[in-house]
């Protein structure tokens, strides 16, 4: 079983290739671990900056929330303590606020490539630490209602640090700093008061502090990694251009490859038959005597040879040139109106002498009034002449072919060219479809060919719109179909009806 021969691939050039991709990923590594060095996550300076600005963003959005909070605290505490100290209170933790809104604001400003991460992130803790020791001096309030005033504080706290821990969680140190000095000052009122209650309740307190920073922490993490699925994405893209871009130039250069290819051979083979057609017409000439007798037999059976040999090279010559003027998109077809069975019956005529030298039977079976096609007419002939062609090749002596032309179901026409020949395995049909390709069974048990007859009726039959298939299994034979589409199916137009005038005309 013949078997397509892998595409050579030049040593030097995969070896640049690898060197070149070993090279990129050991680059790709060496920054990606000086960035990590660097970096305060511990995975890349972008990424610092990704949660730093998302960090920033975050902190402005709760630019109302926190002093309505802070407000409705203030509101309470004065109700329960006075109208001074709460004022105090709620003057410095709005102060904080406003502190850490301004640092949110300015950094946003500040284009990436200037920014200094470390010392923003430094003033950002700064300020987080700032804020909690403001929220600290509810703590110290004057009350008038101790259990009452517990209460508010202990939930108050509470809040806060929940608060604290969501809108600082893309800076882990920076939750850490804001929300410990509620939790150490509520701790330590809660401890000074020296009963159970406030005990349980400091207890709780640690226990939600610490609560809090494991959510802060799982809330960074998801951040962290958000951000870095979002960066292999980019990269993915980025890689994906790069691939498709390099794709395109190959492709590209394919096709720029291919068409040199094709005008070469078209050009070629022209200049091939200028000399072939001397070396035919001189052998036909002294094969045929016609100068005079040749008197050497062995000389005559040498011209013969040279002639039957000459003659094959021309065909040869002819189907390249047919495929490469494809191929290079000059194929041109006149198309006319044209009656496939006409041209499927001339056909048969031509190789019904090779046919009856194997002693070949031909079967006809044509559709009565099949309409006219629109068509190549030296396309289509060639198309036939190919598919019979090939069928008396590879039909063994005494074998049978059957020739069909028809309807197809969705209303355009066929031909179907079929023997009980050696066959082809179903493996190597796509072999036998490209150009110079032959089926292994085929080759030994026929006559030689160039394998170029099915490609080119394939090209034609496209060109025309239609579809090529070669049906075979081994030992069974081949059947090769080529149909037409219905748009190229003409519609005969009815007979005009005779005019009273005809007909009386007619009848004198």
């Amino acid at each position: 079983m013949s078997e397509t021969a892998p595409e050579s691939v030049d040593p030097r050039l995969e070896a640049n290739r690898k060197r070149a991709t070993q090279r990129r990923d050991l680059s790709r590594a060496v920054r990606e671990a000086r960035e990590r060095l660097s970096s305060a996550s511990g995975t890349s300076i972008t990424f610092d900056y990704e949660l730093t600005f998302t960090y920033a963003r975050n902190r402005i959005s709760t630019g109302i929330v926190i002093p309505t909070l802070s407000l409705f605290i203030a509101v309470a505490a004065a109700l329960l303590s006075d109208l001074t100290s709460a004022t105090l209170w709620f003057s410095g933790v709005i102060i904080a606020h406003v502190i850490a809104v301004l640092q949110c604001r300015r950094f946003l400003d500040v284009p990436q490539h200037e920014a200094d991460l470390k010392s923003w992130r430094r003033q950002f803790i700064i300020g987080e630490f700032l804020f909690g020791l403001a929220w600290t001096g509810l703590f110290v309030l004057p009350f008038s209602d101790e259990r009452s005033f517990q209460v508010f504080q202990f939930s108050a706290s509470i809040i806060a640090i929940g608060m604290v821990t969501m809108q600082t969680s893309n800076l882990s140190r920076a939750s850490l700093f804001a929300t410990a000095p509620i939790a150490v000052g509520l701790i330590l009122s809660l401890v000074m008061r020296q009963d159970l209650l406030s005990y349980l309740m400091a207890a709780i307190t640690l226990t939600a502090q610490i609560l809090f920073y494991m959510l802060g922490q799982r809330l960074f993490a998801s951040s962290l990694a958000i951000i870095a699925y979002r960066a292999e994405k980019d990269l993915l893209i980025a890689e994906l251009e790069h691939a498709q871009a390099i794709s395109e130039d190959s492709r590209r250069r394919a096709e720029e490859a291919n068409v040199a290819k094709s005008r070469f051979l078209a050009t070629i083979s022209h200049e091939l038959r200028t000399p072939l057609n001397a070396i035919l017409g001189f052998s036909e000439v002294m094969r045929d005597e016609v100068l005079g007798p040749l008197n050497n037999d062995t000389y005559k059976e040498y011209v013969s040879d040279i002639h039957t040999s000459g003659e094959h090279l021309l065909n040869l010559i002819n189907e390249i040139l047919d495929l490469s003027r494809i191929e290079a998109g000059r194929y041109t077809m006149e198309e006319e109106p044209v009656v496939l069975v006409y041209v499927i019956q001339e056909c048969i005529g031509l190789m019904t002498l090779k046919a009856k030298n194997k002693d070949l039977k031909v079967q006809t079976a044509f559709e009565p009034g099949l309409p006219k096609l629109w068509a190549d007419e030296r396309s289509l002939r060639q198309i036939v002449l190919n598919l019979i062609s090939n069928a008396i090749k590879f039909t063994p002596s005494g074998g049978e072919i059957t020739i069909k032309a028809g309807w197809t179901s969705g209303g355009g026409q066929y031909v179907s060219v079929r023997d009980n020949g050696p066959g082809i395995a179903e493996e190597e049909i796509p072999i036998v479809l490209s150009a110079f390709g032959q089926g292994a069974i085929a080759i030994k048990s026929a006559e030689e060919g160039t394998g170029l007859g099915l490609p080119i009726v394939q090209a034609i039959v496209d060109m025309h719109g239609g579809t090529f298939d070669l049906r075979s299994k081994l030992r069974e034979g081949t059947e090769a179909i080529a149909t037409f589409p219905a748009t190229r199916v003409l519609e005969e137009m009815p007979l005009m009806p005779a005019s009273g005038t005809d007909q009386v005309a007619a009848a004198s």
